[in-house]
Parts: C-alpha cells; sequence; structure tokens
C-alpha cells in the first residue's frame, strides 16, 4: 500500500496511477514506492503489463519538488540521487512490458519514468521535457542515456542543452513517444495495448525485452549468440509447449508464465 500510488490489478494488466497532487512530484517516499512496487508485481506470475498514468488532468509528474534541494546539502543530493535511479532502474527492468499513459505535463522525473517504460502514449496536450539545468541541475534519474536511446543525441541535447519544451506532436514525431491521442484517451489506449501483451507468452515476453535492451551495452556480435540461447532455453518453459500446441489445436493459449 502506498499514499502516493493509486494501485488497480485488472485481469493480467496493474495500472499505477501516481497520487501526490496537484503536480505529482517525486519523494523519497514515493520513490521507494515505486521500486518496491514493481519488485512486488515481478513475483506477480498473473501481471503481465504495468501501466502508469498521472491522476487528474493536467500532470502526468512534474519530477522532483525543488524544495528538497533548497539546502544545497550534498548529502540529500546524494541520496535523492540514489533512489531516483532505484526506482527507475527498477522499473527499467520490469520482467512485463511497462506503458506510460502521459496525460499531462511530464517534466524532469516526471519524463524520465516514462522514458523508463518500455512504451509512451502521449495524450495531445501533454507537453515534456528535461529542464534540469535551468536551475542548474541535471537528470539524474535515466536522462541523459534513456533519451539519446530513444531520439538520438541532437534531440537529446536541444531538450537538455536548451532547455526546450516540446508538445505531444514533435514527441511523436522525434521518436520520443509511440503514439499520441485524444486528451482523456491515453489511459484507456495504454491498457487496451496492455491487453494485447496478456495474448502474449509471459515467458516469451520476459525473454524478448531481455534481449531488446542488451544493446545499451552489449555489441550485437555478443548479443546475437545470447538471442540464439535464449531461444532454446524457452523450450524448458510450459508456455513453449502450450503456445504451438494451442496454435496447432486452433485454439487460445492457456499461459501459466513458468
Amino acid at each position: 500500500m502506498s499514499d502516493y500510488l493509486l494501485v488497480e490489478k485488472n485481469a493480467n494488466t496493474a495500472v499505477v496511477t501516481f497520487n501526490n497532487p496537484p503536480a505529482h512530484t517525486w519523494t523519497a517516499q514515493s520513490l521507494a514506492d515505486l521500486r518496491d512496487l514493481v519488485l512486488e508485481l515481478n513475483e506477480d506470475k498473473d501481471i503481465y503489463a504495468l501501466v502508469l498514468t498521472g491522476g487528474g488532468e493536467k500532470f502526468f509528474s512534474a519530477g522532483a519538488d525543488l524544495n528538497v534541494f533548497a539546502s544545497g546539502d550534498k548529502t540529500v543530493a546524494q541520496d535523492m540521487s540514489d533512489i531516483f535511479g532505484q526506482a527507475f532502474e527498477t522499473l527499467s527492468q520490469f520482467r512485463g512490458v511497462s506503458i506510460a499513459a502521459i496525460n499531462g505535463y511530464a517534466m524532469g522525473g516526471g519524463l524520465e519514468v516514462a522514458l523508463a517504460c518500455d512504451i509512451r502514449i502521449a495524450e495531445q496536450h501533454a507537453v515534456m521535457a528535461l529542464p534540469e539545468a535551468t536551475v542548474g541541475l541535471l537528470p539524474c534519474a535515466g536522462g541523459t542515456q534513456n533519451l539519446a536511446i530513444l531520439v538520438g543525441e541532437g534531440w537529446t541535447k536541444r531538450l537538455i542543452l536548451c532547455g526546450e519544451r516540446i508538445d505531444a506532436a514533435k514527441a511523436q514525431t522525434i521518436g520520443l513517444v509511440e503514439e499520441v491521442v485524444p486528451s482523456g484517451e491515453g489511459l484507456s489506449t495504454a491498457v487496451e495495448l496492455a491487453k494485447k501483451v496478456a495474448k502474449q507468452s509471459p515467458v516469451a515476453v520476459a525473454a524478448c525485452k531481455k534481449l531488446v535492451q542488451k544493446h545499451r551495452h552489449m555489441p550485437i556480435n555478443e548479443a546475437l549468440p545470447q538471442e540464439r540461447q535464449a531461444f532454446v532455453d524457452l523450450f524448458d518453459s510450459e508456455d513453449q509447449k502450450e503456445g504451438v500446441q494451442a496454435f496447432l489445436e486452433k485454439r487460445k493459449p492457456v499461459w501459466q508464465n513458468k
């Protein structure tokens, strides 16, 4: 249970709503709660997808509360950067599929949590930015790295070094988000996408996700043999047997996630 995160489980999807109004800023506690929640969901074999969104219509998340850093205390800075890293890296490593339903302003750490997700859907009124340098700080929760993976070095520098804000349409154009939907439809679109995940073998999805993300820290000549081995390893799973048999028997598979 968390005062900052509202969790609803529906079939194979967990929907997490940020609940720190008005702007859903991150605190050390809410970040720890997110980290612990993802670890808990990793152990829930019935959950295949995770959807994140902000409560209300204006903010997805405005990032860190700058009041935390007003004292200039480096110990506070160290503690906050550590818990940001723990929370968002744990999210990035979630065994299932994570989808950010960006339903408003996603600023700083609010955009970084979306960057840690596998897929981003933005409502048409959403605004995104990494404005940390405008207050003498920098994105410390994966922003400098994850943004570059998605949009390349040039746009990463524009957003971080020039402090640009972009709307949903521009975000889709540069590859920051995968889809733009009308205002109010972000969550429902994300949930429908999550339902598609449930049609896939969760064991296969987890293996595929790990392989796709290997390019972040491994050259392709090392990743390709691991891809082949992961394919063979799936034959140790119940889901592989079920998937093939269901196809041959012309029925829907019943996944066991094992």
